[in-house]
Formats: structure tokens, C-alpha cells, sequence
């Protein structure tokens, strides 16, 4: 499969091992400026694109399969995602459609619940609302922050998911299940602010 990915840190390195690992080529790696990505495709002789805030379609190769968004905070537009055969798959560290938005460990960590999970989801145009594609849940240990959470669960449980969709692919499988509105939450950004307000 010819692939792009997009993202930093940890999470878009491993997800770029593991797609080497599957023997699928990197057609390019979008990344901030000074990422770990941006070295690690480098390194490969992969081509790098530095991202701001939007991937439009002049950053997709012709030709590319699929793109895949790993830690990526930045909006992969309409016209990006219809230039590769199909389209833009994400991950986010909640049991979509809850928590939705940027801050999803953090608020459920606030809100003290007991399980969480991650979702690879087929991006669209509105804020983590796409289809999902597979989802994976965890436990919430008592004494978990938001960075031992995603260390030790969720960023492993991404690339897990990411490997299971691109198998899925490999045999002709495209699952694409919709978020059910009933069940979606949406929290703001997570900050002091807002936790003084709750």
C-alpha cells in the first residue's frame, strides 16, 4: 500500500516502523518542523513536507492509498482526503463518539471515569465526528495523569489499531461504522479556566 503520514512525535515514529515493517511505501511524511518524524523520514529517504495548519491535496503524492494521521493537530481538508484512494484515517485516544475534541484523556481523567479507549476513525470535516473504523478500551487506573494513561495504553492501543485497519484493507475490508449522535460528548480545550467553571 502507498501511504502518507501525518503527525509527530512518538505515536507517527512507530506508526512509520510499523508500515515499513508491513513492506508498504511511504510516498511522504508530513510533520512539524524539528519533529522526530521529520528525522526519522528523512533518515529513510522518505519525503517530508513541513505542515502548518491545513494538508491540502497539492501535499498527497499521486497515487497515494491512504493517509494516516497519527498525533496530528492539524486540519487534513476535503480535497486531501479525496486524493488518496481511501481517504484519511485518524486516531483518537477516546471510545469515540465521547470525548470528542483535543483534550479527550484529560477530561476523562477529570470526570473520573474507569474505562477509556482509542478509536481510528475515518476523518471528515467536522471535529472527530467520521466513521469508525476500530476501537480498542482500557482501564483507568486510580492513580493515572493524562501522560501515564497515553504512554502506557492508549498511544500503544493507536498503533494496534492503525496495523488492524491496514490488515482489514489488505483483504478487501473497509469497515466504516457511524458515530451515533445520541451517545457523542464534545469538551473544550482542558484548562484551569475551564475547571474553575465546572
Amino acid at each position: 500500500m502507498r501511504v502518507v503520514i501525518i503527525g509527530q512525535r512518538w505515536l507517527a515514529c512507530e506508526l512509520l516502523r510499523l508500515v515499513q515493517r508491513r513492506g508498504d511505501t511511504v510516498a511522504a511524511a508530513i510533520a512539524p518542523a524539528g519533529d522526530r518524524l521529520q528525522v526519522a523520514a528523512a533518515e529513510s529517504g522518505i519525503p517530508v513536507v513541513v505542515c502548518g495548519h491545513q494538508v491540502t491535496a497539492a501535499d498527497i503524492p499521486a497515487g497515494t492509498d491512504i493517509i494516516l494521521a497519527a498525533h496530528a493537530h492539524v486540519f487534513i481538508d476535503a480535497g486531501a482526503r479525496a486524493a488518496a484512494r481511501y481517504g484519511a484515517l485518524g486516531y483518537h485516544p477516546s471510545l469515540l463518539p465521547r470525548h470528542r475534541g483535543r483534550d479527550a484523556i484529560r477530561w476523562a481523567l477529570h470526570m473520573r471515569e474507569a474505562v477509556t479507549g482509542g478509536t481510528a476513525y475515518w476523518m471528515d470535516d467536522g471535529a472527530d465526528t467520521g466513521p469508525i473504523a476500530a476501537q480498542e478500551w482500557c482501564h483507568i487506573r486510580p492513580d493515572d495523569d493524562a501522560r501515564s494513561l497515553w504512554r502506557r495504553e492508549l498511544a500503544p492501543i493507536g498503533l494496534v489499531l492503525f496495523g488492524r485497519v491496514l490488515a482489514e484493507l489488505d483483504t478487501g475490508i473497509v469497515t466504516a461504522r457511524p458515530q451515533l449522535a445520541i451517545l457523542a460528548s464534545w469538551e473544550p480545550a482542558f484548562s484551569r479556566r475551564h475547571l474553575s467553571e465546572a
